[in-house]
């Protein structure tokens, strides 16, 4: 592939991510999208919790085993290495196009608030996990996660350097402030149906199973100096006096 050709995809793959990052918020919320998490064909409670398992399913397993570095080193033999993430980028939105197109509702009420002022508050918290979610991606380099730096340098002909272990702002709080704002807006919602849970939860179960495999990667790219700097400071959940000053 030219690299005009490789730039142009790793900027597709990004503007396609966007497109459903965006949709995800109206997803979860049920606001100004065509179909959210409680629309949809009602069927029988048990196809609608297998169907929607599986898409979790999908979803995890791709987005979990494609960041492995063992598999990128197969996967680099086919696509070439600078369009590795964008690959991964795309096939990750493709994944969440499939969830959104397939999605079944369970529509039984598990909670709904009523008072005015928590509701605000609930809808509140839930903006604020999506920017935490957002603000965390460009403390550790945004276009570097999603793909652009890799296929910039490559377009310019010039190495694309690695990043050295930091812990900017969120990151002297929690581990993986990213996944904080994720779940944030997962659950704090003034109301909750049975589909909305199962959805809640499935993610919450890929969340904690896939930064499980993503910190033995980073103890195996950054050793004892992870181990000390996760031995310090919480997975997803502040708690007052545990930070790190690195």
């Amino acid at each position: 592939m030219s690299r005009t050709l490789i730039a142009a995809y790793g900027a597709a793959s990004y503007f396609l991510f966007l497109g459903t990052f965006l949709y995800l918020i109206g997803f979860i919320a049920g606001i100004g999208v065509p179909k959210g998490v409680d629309d949809g064909p009602l069927v029988a409670w048990p196809l609608a919790l297998g169907v929607n398992l599986g898409l979790i399913a999908l979803f995890g397993v791709q987005h979990s085993v494609m960041a492995r570095p063992g598999f990128k080193r197969l996967w680099t033999r086919v696509v070439p290495p600078a369009a590795e993430r964008s690959t991964y980028v795309l096939l990750s939105s493709v994944a969440l196009i499939v969830l959104y197109l397939a999605w079944l509702p369970m529509p039984a009420q598990v909670w709904s608030v009523e008072a005015s002022w928590l509701r605000g508050l609930l809808w509140t918290l839930f903006g604020l996990g999506w920017a935490v979610a957002l603000v965390s991606t460009f403390l550790i380099d945004h276009f570097d996660l999603f793909g652009l730096r890799q296929v910039w340098h490559h377009w310019r002909g010039t190495e694309c350097p690695s990043h050295p272990f930091f812990t900017p702002a969120f990151y002297r709080w929690v581990r993986h402030p990213l996944m904080t704002g994720f779940l944030m807006v997962f659950w704090l919602v003034p109301d909750m149906t049975v589909g909305h849970l199962v959805f809640s939860a499935g993610m919450t179960a890929y969340i904690v199973v896939g930064t499980l495999y993503e910190e033995r990667d980073l103890i195996a790219a950054f050793g004892e100096r992870y181990r000390r700097y996760a031995a310090s400071v919480p997975r997803f959940i502040p708690m007052p006096g545990r930070r790190t000053g690195e």
